[in-house]
């Protein structure tokens, strides 16, 4: 039987037709190119066309060579393979309903000058971040807010089941992962009864996040519950650039004066109910305040663009459930990263606060897979007297990333960077913390995937006591890792050479 449901799996299935699209594509085109001199001359044409669009494009540098370089190398396939999963905007009908979305919801992101003004008189430089992501990204920044941090998945997710069972007028979920377990078996029983009280659910997943945890047309599932249910970018078995974006968000909001945003998926592995790789080891923040209005708009943004545009959205604020004044502590500022327009926004916030660095940056992630810019930033920062240091994982998820970040350690190593592996198993937490002003919490991976291809979001900090809680908890995870030096990476020519070649092509994979 076990078995019989592998080769059942609509993913095992999936993988049999692609597998007979590129043989059949293969076979075709060799057997135009021997029949013709004159088909062949006109794909290496369409590979060199490729390659003046992709000089001539505004992606990053390190992303353009590593296509050129492909194209060059098979001039054949590589301008068709550019053309298929290349261009990192997402497909036309997917940009155009997102685009005509995000004007409607344009009108919601209102700043309070007075508080760029206030921010400004305290650090203009620092307020410059801020002044950057409402200008480029359209997200405020807000006061009345207060922020908690988890170092944990398991602690986040006992503070999800309070605040759902608090919830008495809507919850918003939107998340890149589902996993039928102990963690969402949880949640869907709390949801069912908040349906059956007349509170109003939306679920979100990615649907090739979710397609080996969760059934074919599990949203028709969730709509018979009375959740509403949006599978973001079905998963077709066909070859499609649309396939290459992903909504890989981690939102929760309840009532619109809650939120949750983290690197925590509803999977059980992300509470070590599931043990995969040793520890898992993730981080997330609870907001409650005014900020919880930018989570409450993203989620609502996809909703609009692909399920109902018949939504009230000023009853989703966050005073309409909530009628005393909100807490205030620091500055907070939820945003996101969309591969829609040519700014990669989480990753020049990443690069502002490595720049803005004076006395020390620490940051968790997953993976290191870095482009020359990011790498600039960090070696200069260092050799500067910053005290940078990053913590990867210690047992991989996917040895060949394993490998790539890796083989990103010695330039860092070598201008003064401290990198750590994280000992008790995996660290999937995308955080940053500087000089105890700052802090990112999020979804956003140092890698290109998520820098520039998916759907991404996160919170930024800035002098909240939560940001304190981040350092604590950096400073720990350090104790519990061990430190890379430089002889732990020593490699033969051979296994230099590969590095150099997975350098090479790593804004490919």
């Amino acid at each position: 039987m076990k078995i019989l449901k592998i080769f059942l799996n609509r993913v095992f299935i999936t993988g049999i037709l692609l597998i007979i699209q590129i043989a059949w594509l293969l076979y075709f085109i060799l057997k135009l190119t021997r029949y013709s001199t004159i088909i062949s001359i006109g794909f290496t044409i369409l590979s060199m066309a490729m390659v003046i669009y992709i000089i001539n494009n505004e992606d990053n540098s390190s992303y353009k060579i590593s296509w050129i370089i492909l194209i060059m190398l098979a001039p054949l396939f590589g301008g068709l393979f550019y053309f298929s999963f290349g261009d990192r905007k997402p497909a036309k009908r997917l940009r155009k309903r997102l685009n005509a979305t995000h004007v409607i919801m344009q009108p919601y992101y209102q700043q309070e000058k007075n508080i760029i003004t206030e921010l400004i008189r305290k650090n203009e430089r620092e307020a410059g971040i801020c002044q950057y992501i409402l200008n480029r990204g359209e997200f405020p920044v807000y006061k009345n807010t207060t922020s908690k941090y988890y170092s944990v998945g398991e602690e986040m997710y006992q503070d999800i089941l309070l605040e759902l069972e608090n919830a008495k007028h809507f919850i918003f979920l939107e998340y890149f992962i589902i996993a039928q377990g102990t963690m969402w078996n949880t949640i869907l029983e709390i949801l069912e009864r908040k349906v059956a009280q007349g509170v109003d659910v939306r679920l979100i997943y990615d649907d090739v996040g979710s397609v080996f945890s969760l059934p074919k047309g599990y949203e028709k599932t969730m709509e018979a519950k009375g959740i509403k249910c949006l599978a973001f970018n079905p998963f077709i078995p066909f070859f499609s650039l649309v396939m290459n974006n992903r909504d890989h968000r981690k939102i929760m909001v309840i009532d619109g004066h809650t939120a949750f945003n983290g690197g925590i998926n509803l999977a059980d592995e992300y509470i070590n109910q599931l043990k995969r790789f040793g520890h898992w080891k993730d981080t997330g923040v609870m907001i409650k305040g005014n900020a919880v209005w930018n989570f409450t708009l993203m989620f609502m943004e996809l909703w609009i663009a692909f399920k109902d545009v018949d939504v009230d959205i000023e009853k989703l604020r966050p005073h309409t459930y909530h009628k005393d004044p909100f807490d205030s502590d620091g500055y907070v500022l939820p945003f996101s990263d969309s591969p829609l327009d040519s700014e990669t926004l989480g990753e020049n916030i990443y690069i502002e606060i490595i720049n803005l660095a004076k006395k020390y940056l620490y940051i968790f992630t997953p993976y290191l897979i870095i482009d020359d810019e990011m790498k600039a930033a960090l070696c200069l920062a260092a050799k500067r007297g910053v005290d940078i240091r990053i913590v990867t994982p210690g047992i991989p998820d996917k040895k060949i990333v394993y490998r790539l970040t890796r083989s990103n350690y010695a330039p860092l190593l070598k201008a003064g960077i401290k990198i750590y592996e994280y000992t008790p198993g995996f660290i999937h937490a995308k955080s940053f913390v500087c000089d105890d002003d700052i802090a990112v919490v999020g979804t956003i991976n140092m890698d290109y995937r998520s820098l520039y291809l998916h759907f991404e979001c996160g919170t930024y900090l800035y002098h909240t006591t939560s940001i304190l809680n981040l350092k604590k908890d950096c400073v720990s995870t350090m104790k519990k890792s061990r430190e890379i030096k430089k002889g732990d990476i020593k490699e033969g020519l051979f296994g230099r050479l590969i590095d150099a070649t997975l350098r090479l092509f790593s804004p490919l994979l």
